[in-house]
């Protein structure tokens, strides 16, 4: 098993920043990807960023957010963060962390946490 606790969600005015931390506890077999999903109220989940895990992991953005959010690591701490700069109301959602064995953040195996609110006001 897995445990993710997420925290850093809240709310921001539009062009505003906000840091999304995600630490990870438990196994850490299987877990080669860690990153984010969202998903706003009457929508599907939608990924949002990921990276590996190994020294020199690959970074991974959806469209809509690159050149925003920037997302790092903390082998140490077993901790994933999600930067998220100049947000838009658009970004507004409920963001998942998830740790699992594709970059997708989608394959079976993915582990996932509550998850975090994100608003955005404009």
């Amino acid at each position: 098993q897995v445990q993710l606790v997420e925290s850093g969600g809240g709310l921001v005015q539009s062009g505003g920043p906000l840091r999304l931390s995600c630490a990870a506890s438990g196994r850490t077999f299987g877990r080669n990807y860690m990153g984010w999903l969202r998903q706003a109220p009457g929508k599907g989940r939608e990924f949002v960023a990921a990276i590996g895990w190994s020294l020199g992991g690959s970074r991974n953005y959806a469209d809509s957010v690159k050149g925003r959010f920037t997302i790092s690591r903390d082998n140490a701490k077993n901790t994933v963060y999600l930067q998220m700069n100049s947000l838009k109301p658009e970004d507004t959602a409920k963001y998942y962390c998830a740790a699992g064995p594709a970059p997708s953040l989608l394959a079976t195996g993915t582990y996932w946490g509550q998850g975090t609110q994100v608003t955005v006001s404009s």
